[in-house]
């Protein structure tokens, strides 16, 4: 017994060294995440900069750090530009940069364990992964790029090296993993994982879901191809000045089968969050006589931000804006002649193919009559135990097979059908980036229009002004050449006259210079009136905010970047306009406050007005209850656009889609829906706020920014204080909104510029410059964006300069 006494606390001490030095389940090494040595309160620690010596760089480079930490690079030659870009994004946002690929090559079971599984599968099986790898693959194409990949590479590689354990990012320590080498296939997959956030959607099981319920024409009639009150981004009466290719026929059949009763099988519907804006005055709106472009793109608000500020100078550029952390060069910006910006497409680049297996085996698939091979393709999942997964994933002429139908087929009831899928993405084209790279160092209209020809997805409404008086706006991308409506439903895999016919060439994509209206613009709605030849898409945003845009751009005069930054700012619900007269015209009130309140509101989504809380979550709640009943969620369905359900409520108040077809007894009509609606709405607000007067519309709307890891919510920002709403010109919802704001205006000598974003340069919790970006934005603030014409320029904002030398 005495022995055992002895014995005890070194047994204790022992325990409390291996639970300390080892991990439990997802848990992190507790000694190793505390260390005052290594631990996470390390990074707070700031290292004294100096002249640093690195090794492959080929001559000096100076950087100079603003107040708002932003570096502004100046180097000799584009390698040493990018390598110090590289090396400078990796030390704010290294961690950032690595868990976007994780994502989206489908690896973050290796670092979050097991319960991200089904997720990586997915990601997976959508041919993420393997579309970076064939892309990089073919960078021998465009030289230029590869070169400035591997040199931005380099300088990740560089930072990582040169990281001991108390460096490394906080996110690392408490999932305990260390950091891979960067290379050019991780920016591939930078590149993917933006494909996927905005142009991974599709409803095309959705859509068939309901043509088979209710008939293709009830669905063409509610899911129009075009929008009764759109205002189109390429103005109406524009002309075509181009022969268009011959359109292929449509098929006698435009749709396979799908067994309506199996509710799980439905990929993600388009992503109506996603939105953005940008416009551009020219020369006779503005004040100075040459044009003022904006743009604000609306992403998931997240922490570390999804963008970062740089300025990069090299002998063929001097280029300011935002960058994608692990991308070389400027997605939106700059330079000294042209300013340039993007709003998501949203094309149907994403069709679903029913396929029709051979036997069990599942290695022929049939089409145009003839038994195709399947190619296999075996993917491995390494959990964070060390235990490895694999998935045989079978991939056919239309692409990866996603899905397969766990129920009886007519042709084999031993055979499930596959659905696969056909994405743009799966064309491995490598001159994206080239196309940034040019825009960079564009000059002018027409080295716009060069520019654009080098990119393919996520197809963007790319945004133009020139100090020449230019303004433009092309809808771009690779776009296939279909059938009218072609994508709209499920296609069958076993004809030929399904697949993609081909694509628009890109000098047809719609674009318009210099329109007679004075201004271009962009917020995500319908790309053109009817006369276009092509079809691109019919799902598309509300026309809420461009129509808002497009007015107030319509009566400006005399423009300034403070009168932009107002539209970005702009709280006005053209959507309460349209709706709330014909809701209060038939609803019966039970509270006269609240009546009161929303006859006298003057339509503003401002944050301590309680009226934009009630608006909201009625017509939420009323379109839930229109229709719900015959579209339900619940089985994957999708609602039929406001606009349509205006057009009923004016044309039609009787119509049958107001009688809820779960009441057999009674025939509800557009009166009696605003008034159930209404009393839903209130009972809702008084359950989840309590007294009307915590119903103020940013309490409601909840904005917070969250760190991309949903577990770490002490890394984010919540609760912030503003306006706006998701039809609002000021997109800001409760987890997405305006991700980059920037107004540039042109000059004959240097343009001057304002930006911000909701963050901060870095991604580290515990430094000043993580969030604070964020009250500045919620006020609707823009910070000057400091551009300097040389290394030798001094500006009162530089508080910091440094020198990367090669290594002796």
């Amino acid at each position: 017994m005495k022995f055992i006494k002895a014995l005890w606390p070194t047994l204790v001490m022992a325990i409390l060294l291996y639970l300390l030095g080892s991990s439990i389940g997802s848990i992190p090494p507790l000694g190793k995440l505390f260390s005052p040595y290594t631990g996470f309160w390390q990074n707070g620690i700031n290292a004294e900069e100096k002249v640093i010596n690195l090794p492959g760089i080929k001559g000096p480079v100076t950087i100079k750090i603003d107040d708002n930490q932003v570096p502004h690079i100046f180097a000799e030659n584009n390698h040493d530009l990018y390598y110090a870009q590289g090396y400078l994004v990796a030390s704010d946002r290294l961690w950032q940069m690595e868990f976007y690929t994780m994502v989206s090559s489908g690896r973050l079971t290796e670092i979050v364990g097991e319960q991200a599984l089904e997720y990586d599968r997915y990601n997976r099986r959508s041919g993420m992964a393997k579309a970076a790898a064939e892309t990089v693959d073919r960078l021998n194409e465009v030289p230029t790029v590869k070169a400035e990949l591997e040199a931005y590479a380099e300088g990740v590689n560089a930072y990582i090296n040169s990281l001991s354990d108390k460096d490394l990012p906080v996110e690392y320590k408490i999932l305990n993993y260390t950091p891979e080498q960067w290379s050019p296939l991780k920016t591939m997959l930078m590149f993917m994982n933006m494909r996927n956030q905005l142009n991974g959607g599709s409803s095309d099981f959705r859509m068939t879901r309901m043509a088979q319920k209710y008939g293709l024409d009830v669905v063409n009639d509610l899911f129009p191809d075009f929008i009764k009150r759109a205002d189109p981004i390429i103005p109406v009466g524009t002309k075509w000045n181009f022969e268009p290719l011959k359109i292929p026929e449509m098929p006698d059949e435009i749709m396979a089968s799908l067994n309506v009763e199996n509710k799980e099988l439905s990929w993600q519907a388009s992503r109506s969050e996603i939105g953005s804006n940008n416009w551009a005055v020219g020369g006779e709106k503005s004040a100075t006589g040459l044009p003022i472009l904006s743009n604000d793109p609306h992403l998931g608000l997240t922490l570390p931000s999804i963008w970062y500020q740089a300025q990069l100078v090299g002998p063929d550029v001097n280029v300011y804006g935002a960058c994608l952390p692990g991308v070389p060069g400027v997605i939106i910006g700059f330079n000294k002649d042209i300013a340039w910006g993007v709003t998501n497409t949203g094309p149907d680049v994403l069709d679903f193919y029913k396929i029709k297996f051979k036997d069990a085996s599942k290695k022929e698939y049939l089409h145009e009559g003839q038994w195709k091979p399947v190619t296999l393709r075996v993917e491995s999942f390494k959990l964070k135990n060390g235990e490895v997964i694999t998935d045989t994933v079978h991939y056919t002429h239309h692409g990866p097979v996603i899905y397969e139908e766990d129920l009886e087929d007519n042709f084999n009831k031993n055979v499930p059908p596959g659905f696969a899928m056909k994405w743009i993405t799966h064309e491995s084209q490598p001159t994206d980036l080239l196309c940034f790279r040019s825009l960079n160092r564009s000059k002018n209209y027409d080295d716009y229009r060069k520019a654009l020809t080098y990119y393919n997805a996520p197809a963007q409404n790319f945004i133009f002004a020139s100090n020449q008086n230019d303004i433009a706006i092309t809808p771009n991308g690779k776009f296939p050449l279909k059938w009218n409506e072609q994508g709209k439903f499920l296609l069958d895999g076993t004809r030929a006259d399904h697949d993609w016919q081909g694509f628009i060439p890109a000098d047809q994509n719609p674009t318009v210079k210099n329109p007679p209206r004075g201004f271009v613009s962009s917020a995500n709605q319908s790309l053109t009136d009817e006369t276009y030849p092509y079809y691109i898409d019919y799902e598309y945003a509300d026309p809420y905010r461009g129509t808002r845009i497009n007015d107030r751009l319509n009566a400006m005069t005399g423009a300034t970047i403070d009168s932009l930054r107002s539209v970005q700012n702009d709280n006005y619900s053209l959507m309460a306009e349209w709706f709330l007269p014909k809701m209060l015209a038939v609803a019966d009130f039970p509270n006269e406050q609240v009546k009161s309140l929303l006859e006298h509101w003057n339509f503003m989504n401002d944050p301590d007005l309680v009226a934009p809380s009630v608006f909201e979550t009625w017509h939420n709640t009323m379109m839930k209850m229109i229709w719900d009943d015959e579209f339900p969620e619940a089985e994957r369905m999708t609602y039929p656009t406001d606009d349509r359900t205006l057009t009923l409520i004016e044309e039609d108040p009787e119509s049958v889609y107001f009688d809820n077809i779960n009441t057999k007894d009674k025939k509800e009509t557009f009166a009696e829906i605003a008034t159930l609606s209404l009393e839903k709405t209130l009972d809702s607000l008084s359950k989840n706020f309590g007294d009307m007067s915590n119903w103020n519309w940013s309490k409601v709307k909840n904005t917070g920014i969250r760190h991309l890891v949903p577990a770490f919510e002490a890394f984010s920002v919540l609760n912030i204080n503003m306006g706006g709403g998701k039809t609002i010109v000021n997109a800001t919802q409760e987890k997405w909104g305006p991700s980059w704001r920037m107004v540039v205006q042109l000059d004959k000598d240097w343009p001057v510029a304002h930006g911000l974003y909701p963050g901060g340069q870095s991604g580290n919790p515990a430094s000043k410059f993580y969030a604070n970006m964020v009250p500045a934005w919620s006020k609707g603030e823009l910070y000057p964006l400091i551009y300097l014409k040389s290394k030798e320029e001094n500006h009162q904002q530089i508080i910091k300069t440094f020198k990367i030398d090669p290594k002796p």
